[in-house]
């Protein structure tokens, strides 16, 4: 019965699996198999394919829909409908800012059906084939020059070149990364890229144009992409959030455009990760802050007020915080540079917030603006500074923590800058424990008054270079009244109010001529009642026994400022005297005065008076019979009594100073003495340089025959006050 069924039972015995799908019917015949449906594995139900990345799904497919670069989408869709468009085209500018992109979009308006157009009709076979999530198409071929920029892959394309496109108006070679073609890919390819056939165009993108040759670049248009503008990109994420049905917190936004930075594909990434990680779909600030690296607000706001508040303590256990949680320190000293760059510009544009300048939540907002009104603009600038330079000092150090620590510690403590920066963050600092909004930094709480700047130093009204008031000169009315006519000095309706004396009896009629003297020169004072009252040596001015006294110090003043009228000073002039506010000088010869009136000595002098003495005196000068020049002076010849001028008759003085006994007139057995002792009463002078001695007008005098009276007036100035016979 097996043998007419064809089979043997033992082969049915091998399988036991194959005796159940047979059962035997009455006669022993087996009946036919019944199908057996086994249940499918669980991991063979198909799911819907994952969706592709943000940044290919929102592929633009039109110059319109690229973002952020108009001014290149915009020349050339005028150039397609101009029929201008050139052979060869070059995109530079950073990744991700669309070059690829556009040199597709330029490919599917070169291709269309209905074009050549800057708007393509999407429903040609070119236009569908290079639409997003397009299979491609034969007659646009895009190189990556990363990996086919040898000499071997140029000559490649250089002999596919001739060939005609299949099935498009052009064929189209897009070379991306075109910086890393060699420099003898490039010379393979120039004389195709200069003379291509009609039907092929080329489109090189790049993000280093410098490194394309330029004998490549010159045969190009070359167009520069650009970033992004975060606030463009950000609303560009925001669409597309809406799109994708996903609620973002506000401040979720910025950190994907700040990491970002400007690239519209980076952009997408960040935002296609956070998309991915939502929760219930809503993506929480905290959950992309931590995500992404960046440091809390809540953070930033905690080291920020210890900052204002001077705690220390605070500020770095912060910073422990910042190392427990395991975030780098360089990205923590970033954030905080971002936070004092958004206080700055709170500081200084209030309405910064409101008007879209810094992107922020509405409750950090205000926070920003206390921390902002609590630091200072100066402070917050020079934090600024010092946390910029620390982050440059921080790249490839092994202690960044201890970097992070030093910055904070820098920003704590102000007077550790010696700068402008410093000195003003301390003045603001000051200004706000005051409570002195009022006060501008770094100046006076006290308006200048008119003139003061034009007061100089008294050095003479110094009381301890002041020689005693008993010594005066001839300059109270008495000695006036003793001088010979001519001598007297008039009165000066300009003096300045410190040359008055106060025992003067003209004081009264003077004083409205003197309230007429400009104000630049009159000292500024306080209030009688709250300034002691000046000394009458002060008050009267410098004398003759001062100017003498200061004649070396004033020398070494002018020497400092003009060595030309130190040497004619200090070899031919003498002090004559001070006739109130009128200084007379003598010279030895005319020479020497027409080159001290000539040469704009006068106005030296007169500067180095008012540094020295503070006096603006009024200079006059005569030849006098200075001293010589010469290194010796001639030993004078014995008076001769009978060529004595007879002197006017002058009254009596008992007021004459002590120290100008010699000067007085003394019989003639006496005068050669006199003049013997009369070089040591000269006023001493500094000895001259060589270089100095002014040797054009040098002429010794002939002092022979000449009494000893009109040789002391010469050399010292001396003046015949009384003659008394003995």
């Amino acid at each position: 019965m097996d043998d007419d069924l064809g089979f043997d039972g033992d082969d049915l015995a091998d399988d036991p699996d194959d005796l159940l799908l047979f059962e035997q019917d009455d006669a022993g015949i087996p009946s036919a198999p019944e199908p057996v449906i086994a249940a499918p594995p669980a991991a063979a139900v198909e799911r819907p394919p994952a969706p592709l990345a943000l940044y290919r799904r929102y592929r633009p497919d039109t110059f319109a829909e690229v973002i952020g670069q108009e001014h290149v989408t915009g020349p050339l869709c005028r150039a397609i409908a101009n029929n201008k468009v050139n052979h060869a085209y070059l995109f530079s500018g950073p990744r991700g800012c669309g070059k690829t992109t556009s040199a597709r979009i330029l490919a599917r308006c070169l291709n269309c059906a209905q074009g050549p157009t800057p708007t393509p009709c999407g429903v040609c076979d070119s236009c569908v084939q290079l639409a997003t999530g397009g299979p491609g198409s034969i007659d646009v071929i895009e190189i990556d020059a990363a990996s086919h920029g040898r000499v071997d892959d140029a000559r490649d394309l250089r002999e596919g070149v001739y060939f005609a496109p299949v099935a498009s108006r052009y064929k189209i070679y897009i070379i991306d990364e075109a910086h890393m073609v060699t420099k003898e890919g490039f010379n393979a390819l120039l004389k195709v890229v200069e003379e291509p056939p009609e039907h092929v165009k080329f489109i090189f993108a790049t993000t280093e144009p410098e490194k394309v040759i330029g004998t490549i670049r010159s045969r190009t248009h070359h167009y520069p992409f650009r970033l992004v503008p975060p606030r463009t990109l950000s609303a560009y994420l925001d669409k597309i959030c809406g799109e994708e049905g996903v609620d973002v917190e506000r401040g979720v936004l910025p950190l994907v455009v700040r990491a970002g930075a400007g690239s519209v594909r980076d952009s997408l990434s960040v935002l296609d990760q956070l998309l991915g990680a939502a929760d219930h779909g809503r993506v929480s600030y905290l959950q992309a802050a931590g995500l992404l690296g960046y440091t809390s607000d809540a953070l930033l706001d905690e080291i920020v007020d210890a900052f204002a508040a001077g705690d220390g303590k605070g500020v770095f256990a912060g910073i422990d915080k910042v190392i427990e949680v395991g975030q780098d320190p360089r990205r923590f000293a970033e954030d905080l540079l971002e936070r004092m760059r958004d206080l700055v510009i709170v500081s200084q544009v209030p309405d910064a917030i409101d008007s879209g300048l810094i992107d922020v939540a509405e409750d950090q907002a205000e926070r920003l603006r206390a921390q902002a009104a609590a630091l200072g603009s100066g402070e917050l600038t020079r934090a600024a500074e010092v946390i910029a330079t620390g982050l440059v000092q921080m790249r490839g150090t092994t202690a960044p923590r201890l970097h992070l620590e030093l910055i904070c510690a820098r920003i704590l403590l102000p007077t550790a800058d010696d700068g402008a920066r410093g000195v003003h963050a301390r003045l603001d600092r000051l200004e706000r424990r005051l409570d002195m909004p009022d006060v501008v930094p770094g100046r006076s709480a006290t308006p200048p008054v008119e003139g003061q700047i034009h007061q100089f130093p008294t050095r003479v009204a110094e009381p301890s270079r002041r020689p005693a008031p008993v010594e005066e000169p001839a300059t109270s009315p008495e000695n006036e009244q003793a001088l010979p006519a001519q001598q007297r000095p008039a009165p000066q309706g300009r003096a300045p109010a410190q040359q008055r004396r106060s025992d003067q009896p003209r004081e009264r009629t003077q004083h409205a001529a003197d309230e007429q003297r400009p104000a630049a020169r009159q000292p500024v004072a306080s209030p009688p009642a709250a300034q002691p009252q000046p000394s009458a040596a002060t008050a009267s001015g410098p004398t003759t026994a001062d100017l003498r006294r200061l004649w070396p110090q004033i020398l070494e003043e002018v020497k400092s400022r003009k060595r030309f009228t130190h040497a004619l000073l200090s070899q031919n002039a003498q002090v004559v005297e001070v006739r109130g506010s009128e200084l007379l000088l003598g010279f030895a010869n005319p020479g020497t005065l027409e080159r001290f009136q000539s040469g704009g000595s006068i106005e030296v002098l007169r500067e180095c008076l008012i540094a020295v003495l503070g006096a603006d005196l009024r200079i006059s000068a005569a030849v006098d019979g200075g001293p010589s020049t010469t290194a010796q002076h001639p030993q004078p010849a014995p008076p001769q009594s009978g060529h004595e001028p007879e002197p006017e008759p002058q009254p009596a003085s008992n007021h004459y100073p002590a120290t100008h006994h010699d000067d007085r007139r003394q019989p003639a057995p006496d005068r050669t003495n006199d003049l013997r002792d009369a070089p040591n009463r000269r006023p001493e002078t500094p000895e001259a340089d060589m270089g100095d001695i002014v040797t054009a007008e040098d002429v010794v005098l002939d002092e022979s025959g000449v009494d000893a009276a009109e040789l002391l007036m010469r050399q010292l100035g001396a003046q015949i006050i009384d003659e008394q016979e003995t």
